[in-house]
């Protein structure tokens, strides 16, 4: 029996999830929900819903949740409670308060949530976690990651920077993958936190900017900046180790404008100080596919279908690094 399928929200990331949910034969996509009707669905099987609960009524067994962030926690009480599996998109939800209502629909439910933490699952970051697992490089000193955005000359209009129905700017909207990718790459518990958020450039009420330390409780330090004013697209995380770093530079999306993706190492070296110290010898491997959209559900339909376990993504996840977005802002005072 195929695994009906229905999302709720069909703008630019519901119809990369349809697509990539094409190639599951044992999956049936039969309805979708939008504020705007679609005509990308009118002449085929798929039903085109006039609101949230007209999906889930169709008898769906999992719903992909790629609204506006304000209702993302709505939603995905509203299917759990039905006994529908659901894959929500990132950020979880505006606040942990929102979240947290949701793990009580979810620990009640028996049923499959997953978040939508989709770099997890480029092959640039799963080299580096083999590579960090494997412990060659001993541990982990410090970390720097950078995420930036180029803006567009109507980035003040995108619904991202209206706290209402998204929570915050830059940082919840493309801030949050930095943030978890730390974490997931460093299995730290990071308990500390100081930062600067601020609105530089834009005529918005959500920030284009923000700048963060965070600091473990094994004294390892993070530092982040989130920006929609870098005018160019830009991924970069520095790892240093006690033997050795590494560099996750560029990283492939559906425009190739954070490309190219590649991973760097390196080992220590202490060279002669006369000759070329700080220049070790780097190993440089480039990615050019990008199989994550397809990976991170597969996981999810693998744990519906074969009650494989949610290794990435899980409400855990998404509570521990809404956590840290939330310290970021408030200890900025960007909220008050």
């Amino acid at each position: 029996m195929k695994i009906r399928v229905g999302i709720a929200g069909f703008g630019k990331i519901g119809k990369i999830r349809a697509n990539e949910l094409k190639k599951f034969s044992q999956v049936d996509l039969v309805g979708i929900y939008d504020i705007e009707k679609t005509e990308d669905y009118s002449n085929s099987q798929v039903e085109f819903c006039e609101n949230f609960e007209d999906l889930i009524s169709l008898n769906i067994d999992a719903v992909f949740i790629c609204t506006y962030n304000n209702v993302l926690a709505e939603y995905s009480r509203y299917a759990l409670s039905k006994g529908v599996h659901v894959f929500c998109e990132k950020p979880p939800a505006r606040t942990v308060k929102e979240l947290k209502k949701v793990l009580e629909y979810y620990k009640a439910s028996n049923k499959i949530l997953k978040y939508g933490f989709n770099h997890r699952y480029h092959y640039s970051v799963m080299e580096a976690k083999r590579k960090i697992a494997k412990g060659d490089l001993g541990k982990i000193i410090w970390i720097r990651g950078v995420y930036g955005k180029a803006g567009s000359i109507d980035y003040d209009k995108n619904w991202r920077n209206y706290k209402k129905f998204s929570g915050g700017g830059i940082l919840i909207d493309q801030g949050i993958h930095m943030v978890d990718l730390i974490r997931y790459l460093s299995n730290q518990n990071f308990t500390e936190v100081s930062s600067y958020v601020t609105t530089s450039f834009w005529k918005i009420k959500a920030e284009d900017n923000a700048f963060a330390m965070l600091k473990s409780e094994e004294n390892i330090v993070a530092m982040i900046h989130s920006s929609a004013t870098q005018w160019r697209h830009k991924f970069l995380l520095e790892i240093c180790f006690e033997n050795g770093y590494i560099n996750l530079d560029g990283i492939l999306s559906n425009t190739r404008s954070y490309a190219p993706e590649k991973l760097i190492t390196a080992k220590r070296e202490f060279e002669d100080i006369t000759f070329a110290m700080g220049k070790p010898k780097e190993s440089i491997t480039w990615f050019e596919n990008d199989d994550s959209w397809y990976l991170e559900i597969k996981e999810f339909i693998d744990a519906i279908e074969k009650g494989k376990p949610i290794e990435n993504g899980t409400i855990y996840d998404a509570i521990e690094t809404l956590s840290l977005i939330e310290k970021i802002y408030e200890k900025s005072g960007f909220n008050e």
